[in-house]
């Protein structure tokens, strides 16, 4: 494990729930993914990400899909795509991208605690 950090450095990561509203390919990246938007609900709204979960999610299995996603952090060129948060996942046993989101519905733009 590396060098802890102090718990307020945590405590300023903005970790929100957000709805897919549009999935796209993104046949430019140089690794395969997807162009997702996500509504975070008011005053975030709807934000887009570059996520590489091509290799489990198809663009149409992920719209109405809530997952967490970073959305303080600074944006980021894509190629010719902005991304402005950044989608969590996880690598199952292949390395593949598991999306992280809450078990139950939550309201969008919902901080994790």
């Amino acid at each position: 494990m590396d060098q802890p950090i102090p718990f307020a450095a945590f405590e300023a990561v903005e970790i929100r729930a957000g709805t897919v509203v549009d999935a796209q390919p993104f046949p430019e990246a140089r690794k395969p993914a997807l162009r997702l938007w996500l509504d975070f609900g008011a005053p975030i709204g709807v934000k887009r990400s570059s996520a590489q979960v091509t290799a489990r999610y198809a663009p149409a299995a992920l719209l109405g899909r809530q997952v967490l996603a970073v959305v303080n952090l600074a944006p980021r060129q894509v190629g010719p795509f902005v991304s402005e948060v950044l989608v969590l996942g996880v690598a199952d046993a292949d390395g593949a991208v598991v999306l992280v989101g809450p078990d139950q519905p939550v309201p969008n733009g919902s901080r994790m605690h």
